[in-house]
């Protein structure tokens, strides 16, 4: 399993769900709380509001599941599949992805500080307007994929491949362009200058 940042252990569990049939199941400000989720298929699930704190997700199915203003608080995610999932607002701060599937997962608003994706498979995926300030997206893969208006200060980047993605309006402060691949990114004017300076560049007005 990735290991979280600085080697952090993830937080014990104290019940578990398993092998339940959650298929279409509606969910309005629940609480779990260390709880562990095992083969419970969550596919088309509508959470408006519920709260998972310290949980641990093994082989849970979040395809086309909705979230809005859910809270996903430093929770475990192994072999996990988010095909077409869409999160709006939702907090998954010091949350941790290992071996999931992400197909055109869609993330919206929110907070993803200190989220755990490194080696994640995001090709295609989108998020907007995300925090995702100290996120660890180490060798994650992001070829075509969005990530417009996100807060990435601090964020871990080195070896992404962030081929094709479209990164415009998001902070790319702390981007070393020589670490990360950049072939063919979409990117506005500011961010060009901020790519500049980090490759030891003058940049002047004429």
């Amino acid at each position: 399993m990735a290991d979280r940042k600085h080697g952090v252990p993830a937080p014990p569990t104290e019940s578990a769900v398993r092998s339940e049939d959650w298929d279409g199941r509606e969910l309005a400000g629940e609480t779990f709380s260390r709880v562990l989720f095992v083969d419970v298929d969550m596919t088309e699930v509508r959470d408006r509001g519920a709260v998972f704190e310290e949980c641990s997700f093994s082989n849970v199915r979040f395809n086309v599941s909705e979230h809005d203003d859910a809270v996903f608080l430093n929770c475990t995610f192994k072999n996990c599949s988010f095909f077409d999932a869409r999160f709006t607002s939702c907090k998954f701060t010091g949350s941790m992805f290992d071996r999931c599937t992400f197909g055109l997962l869609k993330v919206e608003g929110g907070d993803w500080s200190n989220a755990g994706l490194p080696g994640a498979d995001l090709r295609n995926c989108s998020f907007t307007n995300v925090r995702l300030r100290e996120a660890d997206l180490t060798g994650a893969r992001l070829e075509k994929a969005t990530v417009r208006r996100c807060d990435l200060t601090g964020a871990w980047l080195r070896e992404a491949d962030l081929t094709q993605c479209d990164l415009r309006g998001s902070d790319l402060s702390d981007l070393d362009p020589l670490t990360a691949k950049l072939s063919k990114a979409i990117i506005d004017p500011f961010q060009a200058t901020v790519i500049a300076g980090a490759l030891g560049l003058d940049v002047r007005e004429l």
